[in-house]
């Protein structure tokens, strides 16, 4: 007597394949925007802060030496006892710096 040996089929179908592809495309529509909405929202949270951090040294550099820094901030720059890992890059632009404000001698926001 022969013994019939029967094939499982193993693997997915179409039809699920389908179904998981479409699922994970729906979940990507849903968190890409919310992701680049947050990475916008942190640099725009990081410029603020870089702002009053840079402000702040402005401020200690005058009572401390009776005038302002160079409004390209080189002065503040040079000496690391106000901020020691130097002038913070800007998050919003890469091509450009902070700068004091000739008017109130802050960085402007």
């Amino acid at each position: 007597m022969k013994v019939r040996k029967t094939r499982k089929n193993r693997g997915f179908s179409l039809l699920e394949l389908l179904a998981v592809v479409t699922i994970l495309g729906i979940i990507a529509a849903v968190v890409i925007p919310r992701i680049s909405v947050s990475a916008n929202s942190a640099k725009v949270a990081a410029n603020a802060q870089n702002i009053a951090e840079i402000n702040s040294a402005v401020e200690r550099w005058y009572f401390n030496k009776g005038t302002y820094p160079a409004s390209d901030l080189s002065d503040i720059a040079a000496d690391k006892s106000y901020l020691p890992d130097g002038i913070p890059a800007n998050p919003l632009s890469t091509h450009t710096t902070y700068e004091l404000d000739a008017d109130n001698r802050a960085v402007a926001k």
